[in-house]
């Protein structure tokens, strides 16, 4: 399962022999089935994950216990409730897989060990930092900018295939509004 990881990583940077053998070392492999609770909300995230198959999201139950989308993964790509997880505080989201997945997880300890040794692994976290950043910067533009339909064509045009495996009313909370009008938009768009 590393191969994928390193893949995503050499791609751009510098990881020398010793680089790869540590990530090898700290990224343990780990599965898990549809519906999993893979972090719970009221505790602190034990681990930052690798997607190497499936889609996971990241939710939080508001006051009427109603279950809120924030975020859904598409493989490749690195997710967990980030800045509790760096900052080691106790974290309000759930992080769940919606689909099978196959994952590399690792520890805060392990990657800050990592990032020590490594100035390749350190550059390399730093641009999905970056990349974080501005994904977080134009996802919450477009949901103040963009009406409801523009979003879920967004949506469709960036990531054509989330459609077969993330169920509709992950994608509407996601999207910022109820299933009943992510439906009627659908039929507008297929139509």
């Amino acid at each position: 399962m590393h191969e994928k990881l390193l893949q995503y990583m050499c791609s751009g940077h510098d990881f020398s022999s010793k680089d790869i053998k540590m990530v090898q070392q700290y990224f343990e492999p780990v599965s898990f089935s549809k519906n999993s609770v893979i972090e719970e909300a009221g505790k602190v995230p034990n681990y930052l994950y690798y997607i190497v198959s499936g889609y996971l999201r990241l939710f939080y139950l508001d006051q009427n216990g109603n279950e809120v989308t924030t975020h859904i993964n598409c493989p490749p790509g690195f997710f967990t409730s980030y800045s509790h997880f760096i900052s080691r505080t106790v974290s309000d989201y759930h992080v769940e897989s919606i689909t099978a997945c196959e994952l590399l997880r690792i520890t805060k300890e392990d990657l800050d060990h990592l990032i020590a040794e490594s100035k390749a692994m350190k550059d390399f976290s730093i641009s999905v930092f970056q990349h974080s950043i501005a994904y977080n910067e134009n996802r919450s533009r477009e949901l103040s900018a963009l009406n409801a339909e523009e979003r879920y064509r967004k949506l469709l045009k960036d990531y054509p295939e989330i459609i077969q495996h993330v169920p509709i009313q992950y994608i509407a909370s996601f999207l910022g509004m109820k299933p009943e009008s992510l439906s009627r938009i659908r039929r507008k768009i297929i139509n």
